[in-house]
């Protein structure tokens, strides 16, 4: 087994040469493993083991042998105890994925703080095919069906092409010592289940399960490589940016074969879970929106519009004081005395400073907001110059007010300003704003 992973590393993973690898342990058979076939390859490598703190003893003496192993091979070890149970319970996981995500978060601190340039696990053949089968049971796109990828970034996983049984055949011959975790034997867990039920069942119908399986995961991808070139192709074609927002094209979308397995391909990586509705949003009224954890898609007009959430500030105020010169946040302005009005642009204004009155605030627009537009006659609502500026939902959200006292306007910042401060040739204090 030796021989066929520095055949396979050789082959697969020649840039791990000379590489700082860290080698994830859990002191199981899979990872002393990898870690003893790490080892034997004179890579320079440290161990990385996380204690869960889910089996009460056993978990600490999980902790105590890996120590141990470091030990024998004087190899550096990193270790660490979480509080899984909890962490679970607040984020409302399940014990599996609050366990995945607080191991990757800590490998990935680790590099940081480490400089180590790859993150070695220990998944092999019959996961890969475990992982299959639990997406199917899902229902899961093509990704899911694709296997555990054998580079992801900096995660390298070098035994996906070897069997549970070859890894517990090479332990045996070399008399290497593991520890078992019991909980891997309960059927409680759907990937225990498939493993002890389900697929001993599919390799007595087909004794070379995980050769076919692994042909089968290698057709998938090619397939799924074209479909990713086919998706890059459309995206050139559809999406546009504007800032910090990407716009999708909704007539162009509407011309493809099937724009809902566009959409999904397109906006998959941005944590949507509802596609149905999001394909709804081709012919919704503008101001439809929809959320996931981390973005947000809005219809407005002829286009989709994705943002990033953003913590909600229409309620926040920033105050000005008389003898500020500049401030940073929520954005950032800067307030100078001048002799005389020079460029006026969208971006800088001249005001009378015997007109306001200070502090100044910066906020949000609210419902009823009005103000004097330069170079008009009378009052405007806010709302309505957003209307004729035909300013999108997530535009209107990104303007800030400077406001004389609190609700008295004097500038749509980057917009316009009120007339009704303007500096004039018999203004005595002239304050010249920017941005």
């Amino acid at each position: 087994m030796l021989q066929k992973i520095t055949n396979h590393i050789r082959d697969h993973f020649p840039f791990l040469k000379g590489k700082k690898v860290l080698v994830a342990i859990s002191g199981g058979l899979d990872s002393v493993v990898l870690a003893h076939l790490i080892t034997e390859l004179n890579f320079d490598i440290s161990l990385a083991h996380c204690n869960f703190q889910l089996r009460g003893k056993e978990s600490n003496l999980d902790e105590a042998f890996v120590l141990q192993i470091s030990k024998e091979k004087t190899l550096p070890v990193f270790i660490k105890k979480f509080d899984t149970e909890i962490f679970a319970k607040k984020n409302k996981l399940s014990i599996q994925i609050a366990a995945r995500q607080l191991r990757y978060k800590w490998f990935e601190e680790l590099i940081s703080e480490h400089h180590f340039d790859y993150v070695l696990t220990a998944h092999h053949a019959d996961d890969n095919l475990e992982t299959f089968l639990i997406n199917l049971t899902r229902g899961s796109g093509l990704d899911g069906f694709t296997g555990i990828p054998a580079i992801n970034r900096n995660i390298i996983r070098p035994l996906l092409t070897s069997s549970r049984d070859e890894i517990l055949t090479f332990a045996k011959e070399k008399n290497i010592e593991w520890r078992e975790d019991e909980s891997n034997s309960s059927i409680k867990y759907v990937r225990n289940k498939i493993r002890h039920q389900v697929i001993p069942v599919l390799k007595e119908i087909n004794p070379s399960l995980l050769e076919t399986f692994s042909k089968t995961s290698k057709n998938l991808q090619e397939s799924n490589q074209i479909i990713e070139d086919r998706v890059s192709e459309i995206i050139s074609e559809v999406v546009s940016k504007e800032n910090d927002i990407t716009k999708f094209d909704i007539e162009k979308l509407k011309s493809l074969s099937n724009p809902k397995a566009y959409l999904y391909q397109i906006l998959k990586t941005y944590n949507f879970t509802e596609w149905n509705d999001i394909s709804n949003l081709l012919s919704a009224q503008s101001g439809k929106q929809i959320f996931s954890e981390t973005h947000r898609l809005l219809k407005d007009r002829g286009f989709l519009l994705l943002s990033k959430n953003t913590p909600k500030s229409n309620d926040k105020k920033f105050l000005i004081k008389q003898y500020q010169t500049e401030v940073q946040e929520p954005i950032h302005i800067r307030i100078e005395k001048v002799n005389e009005i020079s460029t006026v642009n969208n971006q800088i204004i001249y005001v009378d400073a015997d007109l306001l009155k200070f502090p100044l605030t910066l906020r949000k627009w609210k419902n009823g907001d009005y103000f004097y537009p330069k170079g008009m006659e009378g009052k405007k609502k806010i709302s309505n110059y957003f209307k004729d500026k035909k300013l999108s939902l997530l535009e209107k959200e990104n303007i800030w007010l400077l406001c004389s006292s609190e609700n008295d306007i004097v500038w749509i910042v980057n917009e316009r300003n009120d007339r009704r401060f303007l500096a004039t040739k018999s203004t005595n204090t002239i304050l010249k704003i920017s941005i």
